[in-house]
């Protein structure tokens, strides 16, 4: 059994030469034309979440002096402090890439300080306060945060002003070109349009030579936009689903550019609206992508790993060694089966399994595709790739670090070479630790089944990863596991 034929993507042509990108010169500046001594745009600074971090920490304090004297403590000051930065930070309220109204943002930053409080009430001597007393404590400490938020937002909104954000619009070019126009007749909405990513270029014509806002169609051309511009902001507008596109969003949000996608339509009967806190920029619907960051839950995922790979290799040891003893007497010598496959960051690693079949050389083990319907195969090694307890050993890898238990199944270096050819997409899936299960896995994709569907789970599965959902997997998995099928 062979792999599937495997023919790459042709790239888009048209729009602006390769060679160069013509880019919007600042405001004021005929386009191309620099200052002498000008060092090119540099992209504006990230806004910190430092000092909303300093508003929450200086309300509680005010809060905590509206108390009476003998009941002010240092320590119940602290955790109620902790606790609302800790409840705002889990709500986003801390996320510098948007600019929110006061007002919107009041009515979350309330609740969650009333749930400090009701907590630091629980657990100290403040409970025999009168409830009035406590109110107000509460009320002044929503005043102060609420104030505080007003003069950072405040802050921040008039620097944008001053100096937009430089961004590139990723669409459709008639769509795209609407939307831009759009923003720069909002100058203070503190996102300044430099240039269109186009999601046709197929359709471009002779579109790309009108005068305007140059039309971008290669990712090498997006990303030199992104350094001579400093863009800081991706907007991406229409229906711009073309796999292609999707991996050059990826390389602009990886090189720092935070990417949004925008609602270009008008919504029909009232049923579009904004799709979140702040989620509009010049009055159309926005809502930010979020592409996986490989520390944003990474020590949470490493301890569940340790510790159930841990688990499960103390309960599975004599299953293992059952195992390996009978392939040892119905196979021969040589029960471990040892493979190089490509892990995390395109990284080599040894994956083990038990040996269900012997290759005829090295170049077998290497390129072919699948060996699980071998007729030479002996029942008991047919029984093992059917239970899946060939894969066992994989809890060493796992323990060890080279995998995770969840994740995208990992590949010999021969097929990602011409997967990553053939399917643009397929080099993300090396974003994240590879697993011994995943979510490609639990939906049927193993053995000789879709890579372009394997690789559609495997990015959606990073992309929209939680603990939670690792765990869901895993107990899909469990159910699944004498599913009849190879890998």
């Amino acid at each position: 059994m062979t792999a599937e034929s495997t023919v790459a993507s042709p790239a888009g042509q048209h729009g602006v030469p390769e060679g160069a990108v013509s880019v919007l010169g600042p405001r004021g500046n005929p386009a191309g034309r620099r200052n002498p001594g000008a060092r090119g745009p540099r992209r504006p600074r990230r806004a910190s979440g430092a000092l909303l971090w300093a508003v929450d920490g200086g309300a509680a304090l005010s809060a905590a002096l509206a108390l009476p004297a003998q009941h002010r403590s240092t320590l119940v000051l602290v955790l109620l402090a902790l606790g609302v930065i800790a409840l705002n930070r889990r709500a986003s309220l801390y996320d510098t890439s948007v600019v929110p109204d006061v007002l919107d943002e009041l009515p979350a930053v309330c609740v969650r300080v009333a749930v400090g409080w009701a907590f630091a009430v629980t657990l100290s001597p403040l409970r025999s306060l009168p409830m009035a007393v406590l109110a107000a404590a509460v009320a002044v400490h929503c005043a102060v945060a609420g104030a505080g938020r007003a003069v950072v937002h405040g802050h921040r909104r008039r620097a944008l002003r001053r100096r937009p954000s430089p961004a590139l619009v990723v669409g459709p070019v008639a769509t795209a070109r609407r939307v831009a126009a759009a923003l720069l007749r909002q100058p203070d909405c503190g996102v300044r349009p430099v240039g269109l990513l186009a999601d046709d270029p197929e359709v471009l014509g002779d579109a790309g030579d009108e005068p305007g806002l140059p039309v971008l169609t290669t990712a090498l051309q997006a990303r030199r936009a992104v350094i001579q511009n400093g863009v800081g902001t991706v907007l991406v507008v229409g229906a711009a689903t073309r796999v292609e596109q999707a991996d050059v969003l990826r390389g602009l949000a990886a090189h720092g550019c935070a990417v949004w996608e925008l609602d270009a339509d008008v919504p029909a009967y009232g049923l579009g609206g904004a799709r979140g806190r702040g989620a509009q920029l010049a009055g159309f619907s926005r809502r930010l992508l979020v592409a996986w960051d490989g520390r944003r839950g990474g020590a949470g995922k490493r301890a569940l790993d340790v510790v159930l790979s841990g688990a499960l290799l103390v309960l599975a040891g004599p299953v293992l060694a059952v195992c390996a003893l009978l392939l040892r007497v119905t196979d021969g010598p040589g029960v471990v089966f040892r493979q190089e496959r490509i892990g995390k960051d395109g990284r080599p690693f040894t994956m083990l399994k038990l040996r269900t079949h012997r290759p005829a050389n090295a170049h077998e083990a290497a390129t072919r595709w699948s060996v699980a319907n071998e007729q030479d195969m002996s029942r008991f090694c047919h029984f093992l790739r059917r239970t899946s307890l060939d894969e066992l050993l994989q809890l060493w890898n796992v323990f060890r670090g080279d995998m995770s238990l969840v994740g995208p199944r990992p590949e010999r270096p021969y097929f990602v070479a011409r997967f990553s050819q053939a399917y643009p997409g397929y080099p993300d899936r090396h974003r994240m630790r590879t697993g011994i299960t995943g979510l490609a896995q639990i939906h049927g994709l193993r053995g000789d089944t879709s890579i372009e569907d394997r690789c559609r789970y495997d990015n959606t599965y990073i992309d929209t990863w939680s603990l939670w959902q690792d765990v869901c997997i895993l107990l899909r998995t469990v159910a699944q596991v004498v599913r009849p099928t190879g890998s």
